[in-house]
């Protein structure tokens, strides 16, 4: 009748001893309850935990609701293992406070020494530290924001996905607890780079010399400069210039060397900055963001990591939009020397930014049309056309009444025109060199109707910040993207889908198997040369998200982002 009826068939001794442990407590058991149906604690900073209480009350309901901790041979030591679980919150770049980690430590040994009939005593130290404990799990699994609530339109993960209460309980039943972050942490090869790029950068910040660069103009290779010793040492602290002792030796003039200019270029790769070796405005701005800013970016980068859903085998596409580059992997953690990566253009970051989202391609078009969505048309294009009737002539446009296959063109005359002021006729671009999505576009169904796709304005990619597009991402190499997502499918190869991208008629290919695509955000990654590079913070998204961090209140429990035991998701108010 009960699932645990065979256990207790065989191994009634310790069903009878869990029986026996029961009549013995049922002060423990009262206080424990009283606690978990108050849904507040009064040890902890943050007091309130109704988003933990579903995980608490599973994880008391399999010690029928004894101490969990407290009363063993093994307490002392098991309560030392969290405490220090909890207080290296900081290598995962969580913050120890969140937990409480001091109060729990400060109230250790007088909780230890407390009679056994301390049991309301008892059971506030026992609750507040699997409350903490449950809190540092939930945030390094699932992140302490809900990503939706701040315009990130990722898939949640799957309730369920990891049972935080059967992970601490089983732990302390095999002696594991010092292993239990590994079965929580994200297993993504990004994150656990950036984890160690965090420790190295957090060591940096707090030994290295300061670095400021004062300059007046730009500086160039065989000029000279007060600060180049100072300059030499920075770009050897953050991995930029190898210590070459000789090099050193030879170099202890201002004069801004060709070795030196070696070193600054990395620095200005590593930062999305032209890499021409001139320091100038960009370039020593770059130079001159304090290193504990980088520990920032480092910290908000791991934070958006764990929001992401586990990848599944096989294709992907990820577009870094501060980055400005795409990266196509037949799997995400293939060897990196087999990765595509191409520059791209985003959307404008003060009018048209480009979403963060996850969606499938199922299809390609080779030859578009490009359905000029209204907002262009009324802010862009119809100034344009009352200025010159024969504009749409010019860029090979048309209005139409609906976007479908065959559809006729519509003259233009006052009549067409009012109708299109009032958004009821649309306007398209044939196929062509002009068309602005050039020869192909890379289709996942989305609800912000953004795509990939060619460009003829190939100029851009040539910039170090590309943010001109209405939001939609171009590709610098749009062949080798359809190459990519076509290698698979029968009668595709480089010539076929050459022809296609040269043939004037329209041809949609749908996909055999749909690939996950990703627009994401993160201002600190490591490229698929192992090179840690930080970049701009272009559309404010970092800004907006350490602001919420900083926030007093417990994000994993004033907002439910995600929770083992909890049916519904809210966004964060």
């Amino acid at each position: 009748m009960f699932l645990f009826l065979g256990l207790l068939l065989v191994l009634p001794t310790q069903a009878l001893l869990a029986e026996e442990t029961i009549n013995q407590e049922p002060g423990i058991a009262q206080e424990i309850t009283a606690i978990i149906t108050a849904k507040q604690h009064p040890f902890l900073m943050l007091a309130n935990f109704p988003n933990r209480t579903d995980d608490l009350e599973s994880l008391y309901k399999m010690t029928n609701h004894q101490l969990l901790w407290l009363g063993n041979e093994n307490s002392e030591k098991n309560i030392a293992v969290a405490l220090d679980l909890l207080a290296n919150a900081t290598v995962h770049g969580l913050n120890p406070k969140n937990y409480d980690t001091d109060t729990l430590r400060q109230k250790l040994q007088p909780t230890l020494k407390l009679k056994p009939d301390a049991y309301k005593e008892s059971a506030l130290y026992d609750t507040a530290l699997s409350i903490s404990l449950l809190r540092f799990l939930h945030d390094l699994h699932y992140g302490r924001v809900n990503p939706q609530g701040i315009n990130f339109n990722l898939k949640l993960r799957e309730k369920k996905l990891i049972d935080l209460p059967s992970l601490i309980k089983n732990s302390l039943a095999q002696n594991t607890l010092t292993e239990l972050l590994l079965s929580v942490e994200p297993k993504l090869k990004q994150y656990q780079k950036l984890k160690q790029a965090l420790a190295n950068y957090r060591e940096l910040a707090a030994n290295a010399p300061l670095f400021k660069l004062n300059l007046q103009k730009t500086l160039h290779p065989g000029e000279t400069h007060p600060q180049i010793a100072e300059l030499r040492r920075f770009l050897s602290t953050v991995g930029d210039l190898p210590e070459d002792k000789k090099v050193i030796s030879a170099e202890k003039s201002s004069l801004y060397t060709d070795a030196l200019a070696a070193g600054v270029k990395k620095f200005q790769k590593r930062h999305g900055l032209t890499t021409d070796g001139h320091i100038g405005t960009s370039s020593a701005a770059a130079l001159n963001v304090p290193l504990s800013e980088r520990v920032t970016q480092i910290e908000l980068a791991m934070e958006r990591l764990r929001w992401l859903p586990e990848f599944n085998t096989g294709a992907s596409i990820i577009v870094n939009i501060p980055a400005f580059q795409l990266w196509a992997f037949d799997s995400i953690d293939q060897a990196d020397a087999n990765i595509i990566n191409m520059r791209v253009v985003v959307g404008n970051a003060l009018k048209t930014q480009t979403p963060v989202l996850m969606a499938e391609m199922h299809f390609i078009d080779f030859m578009p049309y490009w359905n000029v969505p209204y907002s262009i048309i009324k802010k862009e294009l119809l100034p344009k056309i009352i200025q010159d009737r024969n504009y749409l002539d010019k860029e090979n446009m048309e209005m139409v009444s609906v976007f479908r296959d065959g559809e006729k063109p519509t003259a233009l005359n006052e009549e067409t025109m009012n109708l299109l002021k009032e958004g009821k006729l649309r306007i398209r671009q044939r196929p062509g060199g002009k068309n602005a999505l050039g020869r192909v576009k890379f289709i996942f169904p989305n609800k912000d109707d953004v795509y990939l796709h060619d460009t003829p304005a190939n100029a851009l990619f040539s910039k170090s910040r590309r943010d001109f597009s209405h939001g939609c991402v171009r590709v610098a190499d749009p062949q080798k993207l359809a190459e990519f997502a076509l290698k698979n499918q029968d009668d595709w190869n480089p010539e076929t889908i050459q022809i296609a991208m040269n043939t004037p008629k329209t041809q949609r290919v749908i996909l055999k198997k749909p690939i996950p695509v990703l627009f994401f955000y993160i201002t600190a990654f490591f490229d698929q040369n192992d090179n840690l590079e930080f970049y701009p913070d272009i559309y404010g998204h970092d800004a907006v998200l350490l602001g919420t961090l900083s926030k007093p209140d417990d994000l994993s429990d004033q907002s439910i982002f995600i929770s083992t035991n909890t049916a519904q998701e809210a966004l964060i108010k």
